[in-house]
C-alpha cells in the first residue's frame, strides 16, 4: 500500500504548479482549485456505458476517452468523466480544449456544484460545443444535453430519464431506463451481501 502524496499547500494552483505532482496522480484543476477525484466503481461503470453508446457510430476522425485531462488555460485543466476528442490528439495528455467535441460529467455526491456550474462555465468559455450532465443520484438516471449558444452559454436542449437520442456529436442513443435498472440491481445485490456478511 502506497502512502498518499503530500501536496504543498496553496490557495490557488496554476498549470505551472502541476509539473511537481506525481505523474500517476489523478487530478483536475478547476478555477485554480486542485481536485483529487476518487470515483466509485458504480461511477466508472456508468462512464463505460456512455463510452460504449458514443462509440457505436463514432466517425474514424474521433476517439472517446474516460477521465482525460483537457488543457484550457493557466487556472483550468479539467478532467471530464467522458470526452470526445479528435483522433490526432489520442496520444496526448492533456489534450487541447480545441480538440474536444463533447464533454460528459457524471454527478457524484461531491461533484454536483462543480459539474453543474464551475466546470460548465469553464467548458462554455473554452468553446466546448456540447456538454452532457448525467445524474444517477436522484431517482432514475437522467441525462441533460447542453449545447453552446451564440452568446457563449449553455442552453439545455434535452433532459430525460427515458431513451436519450441525439445527433450531436453524431447519432447516439443511451437507454437510461436500462442503466437505471442495472444500477439498482447492483446496489440491491451489494446491500443484500452487506446484510448477509
Amino acid at each position: 500500500m502506497t502512502a498518499a502524496p503530500i501536496l504543498p499547500e496553496r490557495q490557488e494552483w496554476t498549470v505551472d504548479d502541476l509539473g511537481g505532482l506525481p505523474p500517476d496522480l489523478p487530478y483536475e484543476l478547476v478555477n485554480g482549485r486542485l481536485i483529487l477525484p476518487s470515483p466509485t466503481a458504480l461511477h466508472q461503470d456508468l462512464c463505460v456505458d456512455l463510452v460504449l453508446a458514443l462509440r457505436m457510430n463514432c466517425p474514424p476522425d474521433y476517439i472517446i476517452s474516460i477521465d482525460q485531462s483537457m488543457s484550457v488555460d493557466r487556472r483550468n485543466e479539467p478532467r471530464p468523466d467522458v470526452v470526445v476528442i479528435r483522433r490526432e490528439h489520442a496520444d496526448r495528455s492533456p489534450v487541447p480544449v480545441g480538440s474536444v467535441q463533447l464533454a460528459v460529467e457524471v454527478l457524484s455526491p461531491t461533484s454536483i456544484f462543480r459539474d453543474m456550474y464551475d466546470k460548465a462555465k469553464v467548458y462554455a468559455h473554452a468553446g466546448v460545443r456540447a456538454y452532457w450532465v448525467v445524474d444517477p443520484l436522484h431517482g432514475p438516471i437522467t441525462l441533460t444535453e447542453y449545447l453552446l449558444s451564440p452568446n457563449g452559454e449553455y442552453e439545455a436542449l434535452t433532459h430525460t430519464a427515458d431513451l436519450f437520442v441525439t445527433e450531436r456529436p453524431w447519432k447516439v442513443s443511451v437507454d437510461l431506463p436500462a442503466l437505471t435498472a442495472r444500477r439498482a440491481g447492483v446496489l440491491a445485490r451489494a446491500g443484500q451481501e452487506h446484510a448477509e456478511g
